[in-house]
């Protein structure tokens, strides 16, 4: 195991802040992120960015130039904070929040940049109150630089950053305190798991790569969603909703918390299940008319693999409002997944106009291909579908599928025409066994990497389609 990892051990500190009530959180800005530019002159000190983080509501105004004439009202203080103190050259006391002193300001004939205005009332209390929810989701204040919080995990610095950098965020200037108690104390669980033996180090980082990825994708697709609501049910600028987003999410942290940590479980019970249960069937199933010479014969996995394209989207997209363009690739995922999942399926990925997905029977892959084609042909607000079903094995790996017959899948959507869905030889030899599925023979197609393949058009012979709850 590496020392780099392993270390010395972590100091109690980071196991105090459990008892003291931190928590790790799945949100993290980068160092600069609240922080707007007040003018065009040069750019803030790490000392500065430090102190903001103290107290962004009582960040100094003035920079450079002379002192701003403008009256604010001081902000209320803080329970525990600490408090101002005049001085002879800082009547204010603001010295005394920011940890540094105010800049020299320059006589009215001096070559001086031109004066920042300072903050007004409803701009402070807006700075004020993102720094109180930053405060709520991150457990604690940012009062430890890379060093610090690697001293508190007893691992090195570069360790440290490995980690941070897994979680999905960029690197920090090594003097910013942009680290909490709680960071280190999630990032040391990590460690700790190496240290016990139960990972090595490049599994830790692929979990925690795993967690970041994931994490940042549904945050962002949650704050859209949010902010999509109030623009088209309240009739808000972009800014407006967003504003408005931000007020509202207060009282959403704790509702969408509960509900990842326990799909979290629920998804970790259904892998499981495919982990355990099915897994030896699947690869008895898979082992039928083949006779081991096959490209994907090696990989452990027996899955369905199907795409979903949409026809035209490129040239589509660009005649199409922003809204009206974010509308169809909404109604197209969510679609999709409801499909996939009511079929049993998975969805692996979206990528803008294209699906993936995965099943674990060849029957149920070709039940979601013909659900797919049909309900997006039903649709006044979307384009036809090209549709593929290839029946084989695969890896799967960092959440995403690998092997040629997810590759075989990928060029048969590009081969088929709008509306239709095309499978190669194997899987129709074994959905022709079934008599709710037709098999219509296509003309043999060279395939880029696979040589001449035999097509097939799948098509509904008896039965109905997935229902659906269009409620």
């Amino acid at each position: 195991m590496s020392e780099e990892i392993t270390g010395q051990g972590p100091p109690p500190s980071w196991k105090r802040a459990r008892q003291r009530g931190f928590g790790a959180s799945p949100y993290m800005a980068d160092e600069t992120a609240e922080l707007p530019r007040l003018g065009d002159e040069g750019g803030y000190t790490a000392e500065e960015l430090s102190a903001a983080r103290a107290d962004w509501s009582d960040f100094p105004t003035v920079r450079t130039g002379r002192p701003s004439t403008r009256q604010t009202s001081p902000a209320p203080p803080r329970p525990g904070a600490r408090q101002p103190t005049a001085t002879p050259t800082d009547p204010e006391g603001a010295a005394a929040f920011t940890g540094h002193p105010l800049p020299e300001t320059h006589s009215e004939g001096a070559s001086a940049t031109a004066p920042i205005p300072a903050p007004s009332l409803e701009e402070r209390d807006w700075h004020r109150n993102i720094r109180h929810l930053e405060h709520r989701l991150l457990g604690a204040e940012r009062t430890l630089t890379y060093r610090e919080m690697a001293q508190r995990m007893g691992v090195s610095t570069r360790s440290a950053r490995r980690l941070w950098r897994a979680l999905g965020f960029p690197n920090l200037e090594e003097d910013v305190k942009a680290f909490t108690e709680a960071d280190a104390e999630a990032l040391a669980q990590m460690v700790d798991l190496v240290r016990e033996g139960h990972l090595n180090q490049e599994t830790a980082i692929s979990l925690t790569r795993s967690v970041g990825q994931m994490t940042d994708r549904m945050v962002v697709w949650q704050i859209e969603a949010l902010v999509e609501d109030k623009i088209a049910n309240q009739e808000l600028s972009d800014a407006e909703a967003r504003s408005q987003v931000v007020e509202a999410l207060p009282e959403l942290i704790d509702p969408l918390q509960q509900l990842m940590s326990y799909a979290w479980r629920r998804q970790l019970s259904a892998a499981l299940q495919r982990l355990t249960v099915r897994v030896e069937s699947g690869l008895a199933s898979v082992s039928r008319g083949r006779d081991g010479s096959e490209p994907d014969a090696p990989l452990p996995l027996a899955r369905a693999v199907g795409f979903a394209d949409l026809v035209s989207y490129t040239s589509l997209s660009r005649q199409m409002s922003e809204r009206t363009l974010a509308h169809m690739v909404q109604r197209f995922e969510s679609r999709c997944a409801e499909i996939i999942s009511i079929g049993g399926g998975r969805l692996v990925k979206t990528v803008g106009d294209e699906v993936l997905y995965n099943a674990e029977t060849p029957e149920a892959g070709a039940e979601i291909a013909l659900a797919l084609a049909e309900t997006i042909a039903a649709d006044d607000v979307l384009p036809e579908a090209r549709v593929s079903v290839v029946w084989g094995r695969v890896l799967s790996r960092m959440g995403d599928i690998y092997g040629p017959t997810v590759n075989l899948a990928a060029r048969l959507t590009s081969l088929a025409d709008p509306g239709t869905i095309l499978v190669d030889s194997t899987t129709a030899a074994r959905l022709e066994e079934n008599p709710d599925y037709m098999l219509v023979p296509q003309p043999p197609r060279i395939v880029r990497g696979f040589g001449e393949v035999a097509l097939s058009m799948l098509l509904r012979a008896r039965g109905s389609s997935i229902a659906l709850d269009n409620s």
